[in-house]
């Protein structure tokens, strides 16, 4: 069974028998086939040092229903401290354009040095992620 999905629609195509003896069942879903997307870190933040730029940049992608970037989503996706239990502050720019399904935050920095620390990705019309716990560290001296 292969689903596809065009506008919004489910079209599923099964084959009960190779010898074509079978006939083709073909169902079409309008509702209940497809959810909203759902965003995941493809790309995680690994930590870093406090008030520099966290490399590798960051990325988000919107996922749909069977776990692929979705190009076709549009909008933004902003980023945000989930677990701050240091009163640490998120420096860049946290809200960017999704393009072809993926947003990219190349300029995020944290103020603070601690540990724990944890992205929270939102957009409209898509369920949030979390990224994995990442530690910063203070700057040397």
């Amino acid at each position: 069974m292969h689903p596809m999905r065009w506008a919004g629609l489910v079209t599923v195509i099964a084959l009960a028998a190779c010898d074509g003896t079978a006939p083709v069942i073909t169902g079409v879903s309008s509702s209940g086939g497809t959810t909203s997307d759902v965003l995941a870190f493809s790309s995680q933040p690994s930590g870093g040092t406090a008030g520099n730029i966290m490399t590798p940049a960051i990325t988000v992608v919107a996922r749909d229903t069977l776990g692929n970037t979705d190009v076709t989503f549009s909008g933004s996706v902003t980023v945000a401290l989930a677990d701050n239990t240091d009163g640490a502050f998120l420096d860049g720019t946290k809200t960017v354009a999704v393009v072809s399904g993926v947003a990219s935050f190349g300029d995020l920095s944290v103020d603070k040095a601690g540990s724990g620390f944890t992205l929270v990705a939102t957009a409209t019309g898509a369920t949030s992620a979390t990224s994995v716990a990442f530690a910063i560290t203070a700057p040397a001296q």
